[in-house]
């Protein structure tokens, strides 16, 4: 009622002031003063984080590298138009007049700059992604054209999986658990949807946990975590209603919100200003054409963003959220166990309460070494969505043994299996997490996120360097994940380090020491700034 009776009373004024222009209204927006704007805003949330750019110099080499690579890109192209060089790519044949059905210039980035360092990514492990974790030896063929396994395998330290509290393990309780899950009791699948035969017991007992962890009413589990996400947007937005969407939200987030048939507006990453003028003028404004009231206003944001290792800025957003009356959904996909004095994700860690946030949603592929996701609401959102969910009616329901690991790492977090094996892991991630961000920083790296985030971004800007690096970490017994375009800018790449709570100090201190001696010749210190800001 509040957003219809601000949305006549913005009507009527934008009528008779602008004469029901949106083009001259939002201009107008965009260049005036607006008091009422700055006063009802409070202060920024204080944050961890850090953001800081690289200087001059690798800037300019990361575009010269950049344009280095286009200019002998387009040469090998003639080459590959004459006969003189092998196409590696998918090319279209038959089509003449329609459309091309690929991206030119993500084709030219493929073929030119990925296939050419592909050996960097895509590493099959053969074991437990613990602190250490065996790999395939791999051989290429020319040009990296195809590739095939060897016999040989070779064990790293990992410090590219999610397994934050590090339950992704085969001994242990939960292991255990899961073990006799199979042998004795469900079995390996249900075979079935949830909304027909795939129902057990065990679902409804993971359900309720998880509503109990997490601080809401009930909750409803799916067998994929990015199904979570994508399917079941559709079901709570809908044509006539508006997504308003962190610019860094993950794929899943987008392609749900894309399938909704909502309109989609974006603001920018942790902007509050610019989220707060996206509200005030959607309101004022209204659906496209009509001027018609939105059906339904959400805020769509993640606890952690894995890109960047930065948390959304959520106290700020629930008072925007409150303050226009729209509700709002939030990912815990990284920050759920891996954020909070007891990992109970990103509400505990800001002190906000679960029952301001419309919809939680979380993975359990990250801390709680399993599959799939969740979805907690109150009671009657729930109960929607067992009859609406795309996920719920046409998708198996989650394998009974995967369920039964979920339990019982989720208990070890809440201490219900009479240890405190699941704080002292929560403890152990957080203490890792401190230790390796502040000794990089000193040291003079550029490290993205916040400090308690266990997603910490290395930047190295440049595609050739990045590509050293990964080459070089290999070589010392690191397996680390290394990140480019187009997944981020192209002066954004950067090496993505997931810690754990299996890793131990020393294992950390070595990796230290080894980003350490790799520097000399890399060049990974780019930042300009002399100490670390006391926090």
């Amino acid at each position: 009622e509040a957003v219809v009776s601000t949305q006549s009373t913005g009507e009527e004024r934008m009528n008779e002031e602008f004469d029901g222009s949106e083009r001259v209204f939002e201009e107008k927006q965009r260049t005036e003063h607006v008091p009422e704007l700055e006063e009802k805003t409070t202060e920024e949330w204080t944050y961890d984080e850090s953001f800081e750019n690289p200087p001059f110099m690798s800037i300019m080499s990361a575009y010269l590298c950049l344009f280095l690579l286009v200019i002998f890109g387009h040469f090998r192209d003639l080459l590959r138009k004459w006969g003189f060089d092998k196409t590696m790519d998918s090319t279209e044949f038959g089509n003449k007049g329609f459309v091309p059905l690929y991206n030119n210039f993500e084709a030219f980035y493929t073929r030119n700059v990925y296939q050419r360092v592909c050996h960097y990514w895509n590493h099959p492990i053969t074991g437990v992604p613990g602190a250490n974790v065996e790999i395939w030896d791999r051989k290429f063929g020319p040009f990296n054209e195809n590739v095939k396994l060897q016999e040989n395998k070779r064990m790293y330290m990992n410090i590219g999986s999610y397994n934050y509290l590090g339950f992704a393990e085969n001994n242990g309780r939960c292991s255990r658990e899961t073990i006799q899950e199979i042998r004795n009791r469900m079995g390996t699948a249900t075979s079935s949807p949830r909304s027909e035969m795939g129902t057990l017991k065990v679902h409804q007992d993971l359900e309720k946990l998880v509503a109990r962890f997490v601080g809401k009413e009930s909750a409803l589990v799916f067998g994929m975590g990015f199904a979570t996400n994508s399917m079941n947007m559709a079901a709570l937005v809908t044509e006539g209603c508006l997504l308003i969407s962190d610019e860094l939200n993950h794929a899943s987030l987008v392609l749900g919100a894309r399938l909704s048939g909502a309109k989609i507006k974006v603001f920018k990453h942790n902007n509050m200003k610019h989220l707060e003028q996206i509200l005030r003028t959607s309101i004022v404004m209204g659906q496209p054409r009509t001027r018609r009231p939105w059906k339904k206003i959400m805020i769509v944001v993640e606890g952690i963003y894995s890109m960047e290792g930065t948390s959304c800025n959520l106290p700020k957003i629930v008072e925007l959220k409150n303050k226009y009356k729209a509700y709002l959904y939030v990912d815990e996909a990284h920050s759920i166990g891996a954020m909070g004095p007891t990992g109970r994700g990103i509400c505990e860690h800001y002190g906000v309460n679960p029952a301001d946030i419309d919809i939680l949603m979380g993975t359990f592929s990250k801390s709680f070494g399993a599959a799939g996701g969740y979805i907690a609401a109150d009671k009657d959102t729930i109960a929607y969505l067992k009859k609406e969910s795309h996920a719920q009616t046409y998708s198996s329901a989650m394998s009974p043994p995967v369920a039964r690991q979920v339990i019982a790492s989720t208990e070890a977090i809440m201490g219900i299996d009479g240890s405190n094996e699941g704080q002292r892991r929560i403890r152990q991630l957080k203490d890792n997490t401190k230790f390796f961000r502040t000794e990089l920083q000193k040291r003079g790296y550029i490290l993205y996120g916040e400090l308690d985030s266990p997603v910490v971004p290395l930047l190295i800007c440049s595609i050739a360097r990045l590509c050293a690096f990964a080459k070089c970490a290999l070589q010392n017994g690191l397996a680390p994940v290394v990140v480019g375009f187009p997944a981020t800018p192209i002066l954004g790449a950067r090496a993505r380090f997931c810690l754990s709570a299996s890793h131990t100090r020393e294992q950390l201190s070595w990796m230290i020491d080894l980003i350490e001696r790799l520097e000399p010749q890399l060049g990974l210190k780019l930042s300009t700034r002399q100490k670390l800001k006391a926090k």
